[in-house]
């Protein structure tokens, strides 16, 4: 998978997945979109909600009221990065307390979850472009 960020001027860039745009900004210099820091804990959020509603329809619970809220708290000291992230998940109506167990450990293994405790190899390769227009 190749994703693509495209400088748009200022702290603004449109990051293409697939065929989606995304737009990151800072919010002191236009908030056009969430910081890179935002993006990726709503990663953690949405990657866990969608976990928690797989699992829910999984075990023939309507996920019609699931949902996921998150706060996170960045680090004092350098190097500049998230210390902790809260996650508190809504459980639809109806949802079986003997499930609690499973749901949880389900959740806790997301994909994006696994990528922060288990964090992948990062290569960066410079390459200085001839035609700005191609960058």
């Amino acid at each position: 998978m190749t994703i693509q960020v495209r400088h748009e001027g200022e702290d603004r860039f449109q990051i293409q997945i697939r065929s989606h745009r995304v737009m990151v900004d800072q919010p002191d210099t236009g908030d056009a979109g969430p910081t890179p820091t935002e993006l990726f804990v709503a990663s953690l959020a949405s990657c866990a909600a969608f976990y928690a509603e797989r699992f829910l329809v999984r075990h023939g619970v309507d996920p019609d009221g699931l949902g996921l809220s998150c706060s996170y708290r960045m680090a004092e000291d350098r190097p500049a990065r998230v210390s902790s992230i809260d996650l508190s998940m809504t459980l639809p109506p109806g949802f079986p307390p003997e499930l609690e167990r499973r749901l949880r450990a389900v959740v806790e293994r997301c994909t994006v979850h696994n990528s922060i405790v288990a964090p992948p190899t990062v290569a960066l390769e410079l390459a200085v472009s001839r035609d700005p227009a191609l960058v």
